[in-house]
């Protein structure tokens, strides 16, 4: 079964707007997107599969590099 992760359904995303600008662009974003279809969607997956196989760029995901609970597990009491 093929992953569609940019077109699953979302009722919140939580984007930093430090600025009115920001905050429009955001909006812009979020009111023109459009869904892939299916056939580019596999090509998207299909040429990022083998960086994804190994999460080399998702170190945050993959790893305790970015997880300071891993080394302080009393924080999470």
């Amino acid at each position: 079964m093929p992953h569609y992760a940019m077109n699953l359904p979302t009722s919140v995303i939580v984007t930093g707007c430090d600025s009115v600008p920001i905050l429009m662009q955001a909006l812009q974003a979020a009111s023109s997107f459009q869904p892939m279809t299916k056939q580019p969607v596999a090509a998207l997956l299909a040429r990022t599969a083998q960086s994804a196989r190994s999460g080399q760029y998702e170190l945050y995901k993959t790893s305790h590099h970015f997880d300071g609970t891993y080394t302080n597990a009393q924080w999470l009491w």
